[in-house]
């Protein structure tokens, strides 16, 4: 008898240790194919798909039928997680809802509106005679000096003689670094020493390029804080330096990371409030970023964007356009 209930046991030992053994092996046989665990977080691989789809994608699906108020409300975060900012983006959900209709191509009205608040392309507005002055300004690490080198090759190659003025007296290496790109770009380059004069130095860089027979001056200012209410004095001593020697300034372009995200619209507002802001260049937009940004400062300031800086090489600053950035944001 005893015999006979340890067979039965040994039994029973082996098939819970078979069944162990079969219901391991479908488990990793499972994983290798990629089926979701029953204890694994719920939603997380499924949510990667929805993630990468872009985002004219996203509003077709989400505006397709009666969208209802909860639709407008989803449209206007995915607005906002695009950097188009609070403003803007209600701007926009308001022009696409006052359109919508259920056969509707509510991508395509989407890119029209934001087409409309970008406003028409426009070129730099520069004299037909005498010397133009481009004052370019901006916050440390926007990208500034770099598109300068940029915009003096692409004036150069358009037929401008162009002179450089190195205003930015502050930043060590700032006129070393400058001169590096006036040589790339075939421009002249006027500074001084380190912790002169930026006045001074623009004084004289006007005076050089009328003499030189430069028919455009770009003066590099030093990037500063736009909270620092001193620093941004200066640009306003700047632009009197420029009447002062004879000339005047034709564009100030405003230099805007477009990394930085909604911080840009604050950055747009006190340079245009602190000097006659002209034009943007949207900088760094060869990574990831989506440069929604430039719609927000668009919308509330009425600054239109002028270049935009698309990598690193030489002749990357190409002129804004409109249907390009609208597509660009879509694709996201």
């Amino acid at each position: 008898m005893e015999i006979v209930v340890a067979v039965l046991f040994v039994c029973v030992a082996l098939g819970f240790i078979f069944f162990r053994l079969t219901a391991a092996r479908k488990e990793a046989e499972r994983l290798r194919g990629g089926q979701e665990s029953e204890d694994s977080t719920p939603g997380v691989e499924a949510s990667f798909p929805e993630r990468r789809e872009r985002l004219g994608a996203r509003v077709r699906s989400l505006l397709s039928g009666d969208p209802g108020e909860d639709g407008w409300r989803a449209l206007h975060d995915i607005l906002l997680k695009a950097d188009v900012g609070p403003s803007a983006a209600s701007e926009l959900v308001e022009r696409v809802r006052a359109r919508w209709s259920r056969d509707a191509d509510t991508e395509a009205l989407l890119r029209e509106e934001m087409i409309a608040i970008l406003g028409p392309d426009s070129r730099l507005s520069l004299p037909d005679e005498g010397l133009g002055v481009i004052m370019v300004v901006g916050v440390n690490g926007s990208g500034k000096t770099t598109t300068i080198g940029k915009l003096a090759r692409r004036l150069v190659g358009e037929g401008h003689t162009v002179s450089l003025a190195g205003a930015d007296t502050f930043r060590a290496a700032a006129g070393e670094q400058l001169d590096v790109w006036a040589v790339r770009a075939g421009a002249h380059l006027v500074s001084q020493e380190r912790g002169a004069d930026p006045g001074a130095v623009v004084f004289d860089a006007v005076s050089s390029a009328v003499a030189r027979g430069a028919d455009i001056l770009i003066v590099d200012t030093a990037g500063r804080l736009h909270t620092k209410t001193p620093l941004m004095d200066e640009l306003q001593k700047i632009g009197r330096v420029v009447e002062k020697a004879g000339a005047s300034v034709a564009e100030t372009l405003l230099v805007l990371d477009a990394t930085t995200g909604q911080n840009g619209i604050a950055q747009a507002r006190a340079f245009t409030e602190a000097v006659d802001v002209s034009g943007i260049v949207l900088t760094k937009l060869d990574g990831t970023a989506k440069g929604g940004v430039v719609l927000a400062v668009r919308e509330e300031l009425g600054v239109p964007v002028r270049l935009v800086g698309t990598g690193e090489g030489l002749d990357d600053l190409q002129p804004f356009r409109a249907g390009v950035f609208a597509d660009r944001i879509l694709a996201s």
